[in-house]
């Protein structure tokens, strides 16, 4: 479980592509925090540590994942978005974020707005759904509260301490991103009976 707070922005180092799936290697001041094993949000999508040595780590990424978000896309050099996982004790600053991609939505628009980028995402329908303003959504991992939302998308702002710790901040028109919807919405909907 994570928050939607970057810890660090990432470098993917290596892509290791094989028919069985992909092992990604990524750079990162983080990697001495982990352990073999440990959950590790890439982009927003939980993957597992494994072979962390020095300021690096692999993640092998399976054909459900690479299929469901972003990450079939990233070359090396790519800027990633990296939150560890949540620790009891920790503030939950952002919102429950599961590291499980529900959709990949794609930047329509850019604009600033005062020392803030308002950034307009198209999305699915079956994620939209879940979408409420001022309602919370993680986009490549990083939590945000919707500022507006429309049948074919939605709003969020990114303030300039979002523009510079996460790879938002060098996202434009066309760009693709993860989206994970608030998980509550979810269980609410199984609960009530509410069906598509």
């Amino acid at each position: 479980m994570f928050t939607g707070l970057v810890a660090d922005l990432g470098s993917v180092a290596a892509i290791d592509a094989t028919s069985h799936g992909v092992r990604l290697t990524v750079a990162t001041s983080l990697a001495e925090q982990l352990a073999e094993g440990d959950s590790v949000a890439v982009n927003g999508v939980c993957l597992t540590a494994t072979d962390v040595a020095g300021d690096r780590f692999g993640a092998d990424v399976m054909h459900e994942t690479l299929q469901r978000s972003t990450l079939g896309a990233v070359g090396a050099g790519s800027g990633v978005n990296l939150e560890l996982a949540l620790r009891a004790a920790d503030r939950l600053g952002g919102h429950i974020v599961q590291g499980h991609v529900d959709g990949v939505g794609t930047l329509s628009e850019v604009r600033k707005d005062g020392f803030a980028r308002v950034v307009t995402i198209e999305a699915a329908a079956d994620v939209l759904r879940y979408v409420v303003a001022k309602g919370s959504i993680a986009v490549d991992g990083v939590s945000l509260t919707i500022a507006r939302i429309d049948g074919d998308g939605f709003d969020v702002a990114l303030i300039p301490e979002t523009l510079q710790r996460t790879n938002l901040g060098a996202a434009v028109s066309g760009t693709t991103v993860n989206l994970e919807v608030d998980v509550l919405a979810k269980y609410v909907e199984k609960l009530v009976g509410v069906s598509a």
